[in-house]
């Protein structure tokens, strides 16, 4: 069990940074420009100019699916944000302040938000003000809210009763003092195993809103979108839907088995304590 677990949390960290490594680089060389169009090489199989092959356009898959990589992460990570700024302290809120209104008014706030689907969010504010990369994260960000809030105060609650607590409360600390500097420190490593779930989420979310046309937007490269532009092609040449679905599920695969390591990690370390 232990050595799965380790086998799960290492091919987790290798695929996500290869990944990263990947997108970094993106930010200064590809081997073509993605946006590179000749028509007089559509549809290529892959060679040793064109790994990937080339799509429908000309454009070269493999400097597509770097660029992409650095959007899709990018993206990804600034939802995640998003999500840890605003639904960590509203959770650490509705922990310290539990059964009194604040965290009523979070608890009501977190259902409200759920009943509107990352989807549906992003149709709404994509009506308001176009699609983008914006739209993008700021539904993802939106449903990631509730998650962290109800994490944390989850985590929280059992805290308020431990005697380190109480000692902090009679060295005559307040409850937003004690929340940062003895609550958060203690439930950061759950916050870590949720954020690592939620990117891989995130990333589903963006290829998702990219394929219906919510997302990135043309030119900019993006794994969603070559899978809507590409899908037509598949019987005629199915690699640029190929590469870029397993771009993709690589991806998620990877921070899904960082995830798995991490809380098999944890949980091991809590019976090691006990």
């Amino acid at each position: 069990m232990r050595r799965r677990s380790s086998f799960a949390f290492r091919a987790g960290l290798a695929i996500t940074l290869f990944m990263v490594i990947m997108a970094v680089a993106a930010h200064f060389w590809t081997p073509h420009d993605p946006a590179d169009m000749d028509i007089t090489i559509r549809l290529q199989p892959p060679s040793l100019i064109h790994p990937f092959g080339t799509d429908h356009f000309g454009r070269d898959v493999f400097s597509i699916i770097m660029a992409g990589s650095r959007i899709t992460l990018g993206v990804a990570l600034a939802a995640v944000m998003i999500g840890l700024g605003i639904g960590v302290p509203l959770g650490l809120v509705a922990g310290a302040f539990h059964g009194r209104i604040a965290d009523d008014a979070v608890l009501r706030a977190n259902d409200l938000i759920f009943a509107f689907p990352a989807l549906l969010t992003a149709i709404l504010i994509a009506a308001r003000f176009g699609p983008g990369a914006y739209t993008v994260i700021i539904a993802i960000g939106l449903f990631n809210i509730p998650v962290f809030a109800r994490i944390s105060r989850a985590a929280s609650l059992p805290l308020w009763h431990r005697d380190f607590i109480r000692a902090a409360f009679l060295a005559g600390k307040g409850k937003g003092l004690i929340s940062v500097e003895h609550i958060l420190p203690n439930i950061a490593h759950l916050l870590i195993v949720q954020a690592s779930i939620q990117f891989s989420l995130a990333i589903l979310a963006e290829a998702g809103l990219s394929y219906i046309g919510l997302g990135v937007q043309p030119p900019a490269p993006s794994w969603g979108r070559l899978l809507a532009d590409s899908q037509t092609m598949v019987s005629i040449s199915p690699y640029p839907v190929v590469m870029a679905g397993l771009a993709i599920m690589l991806t998620v695969l990877g921070f899904n088995l960082l995830a798995d390591g991490l809380k098999k990690r944890y949980i091991r370390t809590r019976e090691v304590i006990i």
